[in-house]
């Protein structure tokens, strides 16, 4: 079986676990970005049988007809699932695909800062010293410049957009550079001291770097979840229900979530954790910060290509 995931989001032991207990093996790959990891399945002939997007691509896969109808018999496991990760909004009757790992984007701060980060507005000012950095990612950059602005994340109309990129050419001068988790050493050295980050990441740098912290803004934040998927190309199905079920078991989920300190969508691995990943409130939001979040939706052509021109003057600006 063909396993095609983003780095470090199983166990050590995950893969060769799963292996020994079904006397399979499985060829196992990773990805940088579902970007990445769609321009290798779209041919539907990619070789691989399972996949992990992010949730503003399930929808767009399943129009592609890339993905594969899941049988739910086959899956007891799916009971595990805490209750809002049984109908997410990106497949409200989980036809298509499995939540396996959420997290939120928020702001990765030194707790030696002139000022302690709390909304996003905090980082467009000359207070760090352009000790500060954006995440490399268009739909993050714009996702805090649109919440700036009191509108959506996933904003569509030319005037929004343009006043999203209007912003962010305003905090060029205050920022140091636009890094994704390239930035962890740089932040736990002390040379960067505010960082848009996922909050994920940011609690794996916070384990190693005690003097950090982690905000979600005030304005609101984006919000997104990982999810396990089969293809529809899949030519080893049985054993990819196999695997998806038993990511579902709780001690397998349980040992995923404390390995890479990661948020997961399984209540009942959830339970498993010890006191400080369980209740630890950058994985796991309260109801009352969740309610500013926002799940990233799949845009439309026009505005993705808006988008793409928009990031492109940014970033020459």
């Amino acid at each position: 079986m063909n396993v095609y995931n983003w780095d470090n989001y199983v166990a050590h032991e995950t893969v060769a676990d799963f292996e020994k207990l079904h006397q399979c093996q499985v060829r196992y790959g990773i990805y940088a970005s579902a970007e990445e990891m769609l321009a290798k399945v779209i041919s539907g002939n990619s070789g691989w049988d399972v996949v992990f997007p992010s949730n503003s691509f399930i929808g767009p896969m399943r129009e592609l007809g890339l993905l594969l109808q899941l049988q739910k018999d086959r899956l007891p496991n799916l009971s595990n699932l805490e209750t809002r990760f049984q109908a997410p909004e990106w497949d409200r009757t989980l036809d298509w695909c499995v939540p396996y790992m959420h997290s939120a984007t928020g702001i990765l701060y030194s707790r030696t800062a002139p000022i302690a980060p709390r909304a996003w507005a905090d980082l467009w000012s000359d207070a760090y010293r352009r000790r500060v950095t954006m995440l490399d990612d268009p739909a993050e950059v714009f996702g805090a410049c649109l919440k700036r602005l009191g509108r959506s994340v996933n904003a569509v109309d030319e005037n929004t957009l343009q006043a999203a990129r209007d912003l962010a050419i305003q905090q060029k001068p205050f920022l140091r550079a636009y890094l994704s988790e390239q930035v962890r050493d740089q932040i736990a050295a002390g040379d960067v001291l505010a960082a848009q980050m996922w909050a994920q990441v940011a609690q794996v740098v916070i384990d190693a770097a005690p003097q950090l912290a982690f905000s979600f803004p005030a304005e609101g934040f984006a919000l997104y979840a990982d999810n396990i998927c089969i293809l529809q190309e899949s030519r080893h199905q049985e054993l990819a229900y196999e695997w998806v079920n038993y990511l579902l078991e709780p001690k397998v989920a349980a040992t995923i979530a404390e390995e890479i300190s990661g948020a997961t969508a399984n209540a009942q691995a959830r339970a498993l954790l010890p006191e400080r990943l369980r209740h630890n409130p950058v994985l796991y939001p309260s109801d009352e910060v969740l309610a500013r979040g926002e799940w990233f939706r799949p845009l439309p052509a026009k505005a993705q290509q808006l988008r793409d021109r928009y990031w492109t003057e940014i970033k020459s600006a």
